[in-house]
């Protein structure tokens, strides 16, 4: 079993920048895909961006594309998503997954808070 630990959430200015890390531990001698999730306050969980496990696809939605950059160390079991141009809908709880591929997350993290202000 893989566990997943986030980080890098905090307060940042619309249009400013954030990195957020997930960090994954147990089980990771297999294969898995990783990706992105937020929940917005009275909102359902979203799909953000996924990435398989060589790194050769890489998904985003559309409401972060051309923003938002997906990476993967497997070397260091570590996943990031850069995030450039912030604006205050991006304000949501991020959660880290991971799964047999892109499409499927089974394994979660515990979120990390993102807010972006005015």
């Amino acid at each position: 079993q893989v566990q997943l630990v986030e980080s890098g959430g905090g307060l940042v200015q619309a249009g400013g920048s954030l990195r957020l890390s997930c960090a994954a531990s147990g089980r990771t001698s297999s294969t898995y895909a990783m990706g992105w999730f937020r929940q917005a306050p009275g909102k359902e969980r979203e799909f953000v961006s996924g990435i398989s496990w060589s790194g050769g696809t890489r998904i985003y939605s559309g409401s972060v594309r051309g923003r938002f950059t997906i990476s993967r160390d497997n070397a260091k079991n570590t996943m990031h998503l850069q995030m450039n141009s912030l604006k205050p809908e991006d304000t949501a709880v991020y959660y880290c997954g991971a799964g047999p591929d892109t499409s499927h997350f089974v394994i979660w993290g515990q979120g990390t808070q993102v807010t972006v202000s005015l």
